[in-house]
C-alpha cells in the first residue's frame, strides 16, 4: 500500500510540476525492520530510479552546457535520469518537515557517516550503518539523487544517466600522475577518436608551472580507447598530459538540473501521503556536500540552479564542506567531475576559477566583474549558507580567495545570509585514529572537527524555520592578522619536518572564448595568468591555528596538526604536497626528550601533570564550544572520552 501511495502521491503532482515525469521504485521497504528512532518512529527506504524531462527553451535550462545539443523527445524536451535513495519517516507527520539531501561525492552516501558518526555504507542496513541515529531521531527525510555521469561501476553508488550530444567532436586533456611505477594509466573518461595519429604529443613535467617535455612518440601508445601504455613506466610524483579530440559528450550539466528538479518535486510536487490538502509537504530543504560534491554546491549556485522552472526557490540552506573558492569540471562540454586539482594532481582543471566570492567582485588582471551568488542567481532565491573548510583547504584548495580581496590586502564582506566557519588545524577529513603514514611524510592529521556538522545543521534549521540566528562566523581574517603569506608564516623549526614551499594556486585561465558562456574548452592546457596571491592560517608556537574553530584538541593539544603535508620521497615529488592530507607531529613525551631532539615545543610532560589536569582543561574547551553553538551539548561526553584515547595514545 505504501508503494501504490508514494507512486500516487508522485503523478498526481504531474501535472502541476516540470522537471520529475516518472519514478520506478525497486524496492520500498522498513528500515532495521521497522525500529523507532526517537519520536519520529519507524522509517522506510525507498530506492530506485527517477525519470526527468526539463524545456531547453526556458531560460533557467539555458545555463546547462550543450543542452541545445541533446536530443529531443516528441514535446522538444530532453530526457534524462538517475538513482535515487531515500530514507524517510514513514508517518510523515511525524517527521520534521525538512528534506536533507546529500550531494553525493562520486555516487557514494556520506551523511550517516557525518551526522550520525556511523562506519559508512553505500546501502545501510545494519544497525552500525546508523550510527547513533541523530538524524532519523531528528526526522529529517534523507535523499540522495545521481548527479554525475561518470562514478565507477560499482553496485549500490548513486549516478546520473545523462543524455548525449551525439556528433559533436572536441579536445580533451587527460592526465596520469602515479605514486608507484606503472606501464598504464587512464587518460580521461572519454576515448581518444584518432589513436594512432602520430602528431598525437604525450608530454611530461615535474610542477604544475614547470617546462613540458614530449615523450617520444615511439615509447607510448594508446589501449582501450582511453589509456596510455608507456612499457618504459611512468615515474612517480611527475605529470604525464595527452591532449586529444573525443566526441559525444554528455550533457554533464543535467545533473545539476536532476538534483534541482527531484527536491523541487519533494517541496512542490504531491502531497505527501496523509495530507491531501498539501499542509504535510516537505516545507524546508537542504543540502550537504564535501570536497567534490561541496565543489558542485557552489556550482549550483553560480549557474543559478536554485530557481526551479516555475521560478521558486528550491534549497532553503546549504552545507558546503571543504570546496575552498573551487568549483569544478561539472557543466561544461567533456566534462570531467572527478578531477579534483589539488597539489600537483589534477592540475589545471577548471576547478579554480574566477569568481570566487559570493558578491561581486572585480578580477583585476581581466576586469572581468562577476560573483558566485549574483552571476545568475536572483536575491530572493538565495540559500541559507554555511561555508565550512579546514585548514588544508588554504593549502590545497585557495580557500583565502573566498573571503578576501584578489590583492589579498583586505577581507571581501559576505551576504547576510551567508556563515564561514573554518576548522583550525584540520584536513580534508579526519585522518582515521590512531593515524597512520601512508605516502606522506608526517602522520595524518585526525583532528575530529566534524562533530561540529550536528550542532550546525541544528542551527541552519533553526534560522530557515524560526528565523533564529546561527552562530557567528568563525575563521580567520586579514583584519586580525590572523592571515599570511606563506613566507610569513610562523611555524616552528621542528626537527625532521619541512614547512611547504610549493603550494596549490589559483590563476587567470583561459580556456578559449565559449568557456564562460557555453562551456566549451578550446584551448588546452589553459593559457595562464600571474597567479592571485594566497594566505594562509597564521600559526601559534606549537605551529597550530590561532583563528577558526579550534577543537579541544587545538586548545589542548598533545602535538601540531596542520592543514599539510609533503609526499613521501619513495612516491617522489617530496617537495610537492600530498593532495588532501595534513599532519599531526606529536609533542615529545618528556623534557628530556624533547632536549635531545631539539624539539622548541613543550612536552606533554611539561603542559600537564596528570591526565586528570588535561581532562580537565579538554572538557572545558568543550563546553566553550557547546556554549557558542559550535557543539552539541550532548556530543561533550564522547569528545572527552575521545581525548582520553588520545592522551593514553600518547603515552604508548
Amino acid at each position: 500500500m505504501l508503494k501504490r501511495t508514494f507512486l500516487a502521491t508522485l503523478f498526481a503532482g504531474l501535472i502541476a510540476q516540470a522537471g520529475v515525469v516518472r519514478m520506478e521504485i525497486k524496492e520500498q521497504s522498513d528500515v532495521l525492520e521497522g525500529r523507532s528512532f526517537g519520536k519520529t518512529g519507524g522509517y522506510e527506504r525507498i530506492a530506485g530510479k527517477v525519470y526527468f524531462a526539463v524545456d531547453p527553451k526556458l531560460a533557467v535550462n539555458h545555463m546547462i552546457a550543450d543542452i541545445d545539443k541533446a536530443p529531443r523527445n516528441k514535446d522538444g524536451m530532453v530526457e534524462f535520469s538517475s538513482d535515487f535513495y531515500m530514507l524517510r519517516p514513514k508517518d510523515a507527520k511525524k517527521g520534521n518537515g525538512a528534506v536533507f539531501c546529500e550531494i553525493s561525492n562520486r555516487g557514494n552516501k556520506s551523511l550517516l557517516t557525518n551526522f550520525n558518526r556511523a562506519p559508512g555504507s553505500t546501502d545501510p542496513r545494519k544497525p552500525e550503518d546508523f550510527g547513533d541515529g541523530f538524524l532519523l531521531n531528528e526526522g529529517y527525510t534523507l535523499l540522495w539523487v545521481g548527479w554525475q555521469f561518470d562514478v565507477a561501476a560499482t553496485p549500490n553508488l548513486i549516478r546520473l544517466y545523462a543524455p548525449v550530444a551525439e556528433g559533436v567532436k572536441g579536445i580533451v586533456r587527460g592526465e596520469i600522475l602515479v605514486d608507484r611505477k606503472e606501464t598504464s594509466g587512464v587518460l580521461s573518461p572519454y576515448k581518444v577518436l584518432n589513436p594512432d595519429d602520430p602528431n598525437l604529443k604525450l608530454t611530461v613535467r615535474d610542477r604544475v608551472e614547470g617546462p613540458r617535455t614530449t615523450v617520444p612518440r615511439g615509447d607510448w601508445h594508446i589501449e582501450n580507447s582511453n589509456s596510455v601504455a608507456l612499457p618504459s613506466g611512468f615515474e612517480p610524483g611527475r605529470i604525464y598530459e595527452l591532449v586529444y579530440t573525443s566526441e559525444n559528450p554528455p550533457v554533464a550539466g543535467t545533473g545539476l538540473a536532476a538534483i534541482r528538479d527531484l527536491v523541487s518535486w519533494l517541496k512542490y510536487g504531491g502531497a505527501i501521503e496523509g495530507a491531501p490538502s498539501g499542509e504535510e509537504r516537505l516545507q524546508r530543504a537542504y543540502n550537504f556536500g564535501a570536497s567534490q560534491s561541496g565543489r558542485l554546491i557552489r556550482s549550483y549556485l553560480y549557474y543559478g540552479f536554485n530557481r526551479d522552472e516555475k521560478n521558486r526557490k528550491v534549497f532553503d540552506g546549504m552545507m558546503p564542506e571543504r570546496a575552498g573558492a573551487g568549483v569544478g569540471s561539472f557543466n561544461v562540454r567533456f566534462a570531467q567531475p572527478n578531477r579534483a586539482t589539488s597539489g600537483i594532481a589534477s592540475s589545471l582543471y577548471p576547478a579554480d576559477v574566477f569568481p570566487f566570492t559570493d558578491l561581486e567582485e572585480t578580477d583585476p588582471s581581466t576586469g572581468m566583474k562577476d560573483g558566485l551568488l549574483t552571476h545568475a542567481t536572483p536575491e530572493e532565491f538565495w540559500p541559507k549558507i554555511f561555508y565550512t573548510n579546514t585548514s588544508l583547504e588554504y593549502y590545497g584548495r585557495v580557500a583565502s580567495l573566498m573571503q578576501t580581496s584578489l590583492d589579498a590586502k583586505g577581507d571581501v564582506p559576505i551576504p547576510p545570509t551567508t556563515r564561514i566557519y573554518v576548522s583550525a588545524s584540520a584536513q580534508h577529513g579526519p585522518a582515521a585514529f590512531p593515524p597512520e603514514r601512508r605516502g606522506t611524510q608526517n602522520l595524518p592529521n585526525p583532528n575530529p572537527y566534524t562533530w561540529m556538522f550536528r550542532a550546525l545543521l541544528t542551527s541552519l534549521d533553526a534560522w530557515v524555520k524560526d528565523g533564529k540566528e546561527p552562530p557567528s562566523s568563525c575563521y580567520p581574517h586579514v583584519a586580525g592578522s590572523e592571515l599570511a603569506p606563506l613566507a610569513k608564516v610562523k611555524f616552528p623549526a621542528i626537527p625532521g619536518v619541512a614547512f611547504p614551499a610549493i603550494v596549490h594556486m589559483a590563476y587567470p585561465s583561459n580556456y578559449g572564448p565559449e568557456f564562460r558562456t557555453k562551456g566549451i574548452v578550446t584551448q588546452e592546457p589553459p593559457e595562464l595568468g600571474k597567479p592571485y596571491p594566497l594566505l594562509f592560517p597564521q600559526v601559534d608556537g606549537d605551529g597550530n591555528d590561532i583563528a577558526g574553530i579550534r577543537m579541544p584538541e587545538i586548545q589542548v593539544p598533545l602535538g601540531t596538526y596542520t592543514g599539510w603535508n609533503l609526499r613521501a620521497r619513495e612516491i617522489g615529488g617530496s617537495d610537492q604536497l600530498y593532495a588532501l592530507v595534513g599532519s599531526f607531529i606529536p609533542f615529545a613525551r618528556t623534557k628530556a626528550e624533547r632536549a635531545k631532539s631539539g624539539d622548541p615545543r613543550l612536552s606533554v610532560e611539561e603542559r600537564y601533570p596528570s591526565r586528570d589536569e588535561y581532562l580537565a582543561k579538554f572538557q572545558q574547551a568543550a563546553k566553550s564550544l557547546a556554549s557558542q553553538g559550535y557543539l552539541l551539548p550532548s556530543d561533550v561526553p564522547a569528545l572527552v572520552k575521545r581525548g582520553g584515547a588520545e592522551w593514553d595514545l600518547a603515552h604508548q
